[in-house]
């Protein structure tokens, strides 16, 4: 049997009530993977009591259904994105630049959360107290709507970077290593807004497949 929207939602808020927290902080990610564009990271303090049916990890909805949650879950919550360029995780690396947004993002909400629920990554350098969940953004509610949030910020940062570089179709592959966008960087080389490490990376992994 199916569950409604409604349904799937409120397991994730049963989860985020294990951490006893007032005011429970979700941070999660968009954008480790691609070849090009930031990384989006986001962190949700959503009111107790306030439930968005539908919200779920942002890899599970369609474009348009994140679209629709974005508007709902930014009109009620206390958020902060923050994008690191490439860059920066040209130069500190992918993990570390993530590690830098997260605690940025969670410096930058309105009001110090309780309790901060990451996915999956350790370590962080926060004065709040915080967990670490292996699939945060499928289990934890306030970490589910991060991750839209982060993702709809991304996916429209690259959908106007297609604009700047039509060439790479970053409007479509949002900056990931796709056939064409591979075949476009070996034609034209990279641009601006590439991340330098993560094409060398990803070509040497491709040559050493090949032989």
């Amino acid at each position: 049997m199916r569950l409604s929207d409604l349904e799937k939602t409120s397991k994730l808020i049963e989860f985020d009530k294990a951490f006893n927290a007032v005011r429970l902080c979700g941070v999660d990610e968009a954008g480790r993977g691609p070849l090009a564009g930031p990384v989006s990271v986001c962190a949700c303090v959503i009111p107790d009591g306030v439930v968005i049916p539908g919200v779920d990890d942002s890899k599970k909805l369609s474009e348009k259904k994140r679209e629709l949650l974005f508007e709902q879950i930014i009109a009620v919550s206390d958020y902060c994105v923050v994008l690191i360029d490439n860059i920066t995780i040209d130069r500190i690396n992918i993990l570390e630049a993530t590690k830098l947004g997260m605690k940025q993002a969670v410096e930058g909400l309105k009001t110090t959360p309780d309790h901060v629920v990451v996915d999956a990554v350790k370590g962080l350098d926060i004065s709040v107290p915080f967990s670490s969940v292996i699939k945060a953004d499928a289990k934890s509610y306030c970490t589910a709507a991060a991750s839209i949030i982060a993702k709809v910020t991304r996916d429209r940062i690259m959908r106007e970077l297609g604009k700047a570089f039509p060439q790479y179709g970053f409007a479509k592959n949002k900056g990931y290593g796709t056939a064409e966008h591979i075949a476009a960087i070996r034609a034209l080389g990279a641009c601006p807004e590439h991340r330098t490490t993560f094409i060398k990376n990803f070509i040497r992994a491709e040559n050493s497949n090949v032989r």
